[in-house]
């Protein structure tokens, strides 16, 4: 096999609890990640040279060492002593810089996809430890599953057994907001203390969309909202054209609306298609 297409498919959190801050600088997180239908397209294919080159049709993404596909590529390439070479090209669909874990997922797809093409043989466990290595929500696209809790700075998955079918619009607007800005904002004093993944999980599992609307939570809305107040507009937005519930995701700035099903999500887009120029119908993948 010389040539290897892969889907890389971006995420939604239906929780987000910031319990503290770890020794190492990180923070101690407890979610829950929907995967979703939004996806960028990756093809990997061997070179008789040895150059790693990303070509990618995004004027902002990196096409050099600071790429993270770039470093799942050297990681693995020097731990077997790959020597040939592979070109990346990337097809971004997935805003960048949006609490959407993009980039993660790439990252986690070309790990995915070197363990095929270069016929490695490692199972998920020791991909799971190269994801870790990468950043905080690589591992979670490693795993076959819609939904999973998320915990320790979000490395450490648990797939859930939901069968339920969400359907969204998701708007981001053309705002970067970078994590670490986001929680060099947070005050943890005031971070909801509840243990929002267990009070969302049984509404989730029954498709109770009312109450589920009621438990989507963030506790970096706060800090998004401080870097930009104007975001509060866009979840009013939403509420007033009939959404069941909104919620910011991951650090921002991307806001999603819980539809009804997808005939409510496609008549709630057409309400936002004016003003913003980045307007996705989603569901779970």
């Amino acid at each position: 096999m010389n040539r290897l297409r892969i889907s890389s498919p971006a995420k939604l959190n239906l929780v987000l609890d910031v319990l503290g801050k770890r020794p190492d600088g990180f923070h101690s997180l407890r979610t829950i990640f929907e995967r979703i239908s939004l996806s960028d397209q990756i093809t990997l294919t061997r070179q008789k040279s040895k150059k790693i080159s990303i070509s990618c049709n995004h004027p902002h993404v990196p096409c050099g060492p600071s790429n993270i596909v770039y470093k799942a590529t050297m990681m693995l390439a020097q731990d077997f002593l790959i020597t040939e070479g592979l070109d990346i090209n990337i097809i971004k669909n997935i805003p960048v810089a949006a609490g959407l874990a993009g980039g993660s997922s790439n990252g986690a797809a070309v790990l995915s996809g070197l363990n095929r093409l270069w016929q490695l043989g490692l199972d998920r466990k020791r991909l799971v430890e190269y994801a870790s290595r990468l950043g905080s929500d690589v591992a979670f696209f490693l795993y076959d599953t819609s939904y999973a809790l998320g915990r320790g700075r979000g490395e450490l998955i648990k797939p859930l057994a939901v069968n339920t079918k969400l359907w969204h619009v998701l708007v981001t607007p053309r705002v970067k907001m970078y994590t670490k800005d986001v929680f060099a904002r947070l005050k943890l004093n005031l971070t909801n203390k509840k243990d929002n993944v267990n009070i969302l999980l049984p509404f989730l599992r029954k498709g109770d969309l009312t109450r589920l609307a009621g438990t989507l939570s963030n506790d970096l809305e706060p800090a998004i909202l401080s870097l930009r107040p104007d975001f509060i507009g866009l979840k009013k937005k939403f509420l007033d054209a009939g959404a069941v519930g909104v919620c910011f995701s991951g650090s921002g700035p991307s806001v999603y609306a819980l539809a009804r099903d997808e005939k409510h999500a496609l008549s709630l887009r057409e309400r936002f298609d004016r003003r913003y120029s980045q307007v996705f119908v989603v569901s779970t993948l």
